[in-house]
């Protein structure tokens, strides 16, 4: 592996940290910070897209904060970064805690995509996929008690 793709995952690796800080501290500037200007979002909650002029930007994801009481758990497990030198993508199976406003305790898996793209030299993710599977027996129920 070359010293240039090393230190492009190592960049990225820094930048899924930052953010996965960002979300447990529940700083919505510190999370749009890290999204390229045209994004895309394939995100668990409604609607199907969101495209960056219809992104729930920061207000948004203070929004989606303040359904949380106290701090918002998050882990990321089986993460594997593949980077060029101006794009790069990532998948990993991830872990989300913690309790919500109205007393409901979350804790749940899901399955993520991360896409990003070099823009002025700076790595920013471009496109952003969320899922959870959901049950086949005929009741289409979100999966979300599957543990990564």
């Amino acid at each position: 592996m070359e010293a240039r793709q090393i230190n492009n995952e190592t960049e990225i690796r820094n930048l899924i940290d930052i953010h996965v800080e960002a979300l447990r501290a529940k700083d919505a500037d510190a999370v749009v910070v890290n999204y390229a200007e045209d994004n895309v979002m394939f995100v668990m909650a409604p609607p199907l897209q969101y495209k960056a002029a219809n992104s729930p930007g920061k207000q948004g994801v203070e929004e989606w904060f303040g359904t949380w009481e106290g701090p918002l758990g998050y882990e990321i497990r089986d993460l594997r970064i593949t980077a060029g030198e101006d794009v790069a993508f990532c998948h990993c199976l991830n872990r989300m805690s913690g309790v919500k406003t109205d007393g409901e305790k979350v804790d749940m898996g899901l399955r993520e995509t991360l896409c990003f793209r070099k823009i002025d030299g700076k790595w920013k993710i471009a496109h952003e996929h969320e899922s959870v599977p959901f049950y086949m027996d005929g009741s289409y129920k979100a999966a979300v008690d599957l543990k990564p």
